[in-house]
């Protein structure tokens, strides 16, 4: 799945005229295998052994390029640091409260919630977020030991 997913987006940079460099397919294979929403920081942490001469700029230069191209969305919370989601199917985050961990799921239900929007309102709507907070399972089993 994950090779798939990275030859897909391979071509949609090479479509719009974006150069694969060595650190680009190793920031967007971290992405698409990592489930875990990485910071910047997370991704340049990870891959600083293996490109010793990457800095922090150039991970954060190439996500903005990946953003642009669609292959990568950017979740912002607060004040914390921007997190980075590689763009697969539409899905929502629930998030804990505690450690801040954030978890994908998908819930076909509200597939319609932007025309219901649109009817109601009469607004021209573009896009929506949602996002669920609680405590995860992890979290939990440390506050009951």
């Amino acid at each position: 799945m994950s090779e798939h997913q990275l030859k897909e987006a391979i071509d949609t940079l090479k479509k719009t005229g974006v150069r694969i460099t060595p650190q680009r397919h190793a920031i967007l294979e971290y992405l698409i295998q990592s489930m875990s929403h990485p910071t910047a920081d997370d991704i340049y942490k990870s891959l600083e052994s293996k490109f010793p001469n990457m800095s922090v700029a150039t991970v954060y230069n190439n996500l903005r390029v990946f953003k642009e191209v669609g292959l990568v969305k950017e979740l912002t919370y607060g004040d914390a640091s921007s997190r980075f989601d590689f763009v697969t199917t539409d899905h929502y985050h629930i998030i804990c409260e505690k450690c801040e961990k954030i978890v994908d799921f998908h819930y076909p239900g509200l597939d319609e919630v932007e025309q219901l929007a649109a009817h109601v309102t009469g607004f021209e709507v573009g896009t929506h977020r949602m996002e669920i907070y609680g405590v995860c399972p992890e979290c939990q089993n440390r506050q009951n030991h």
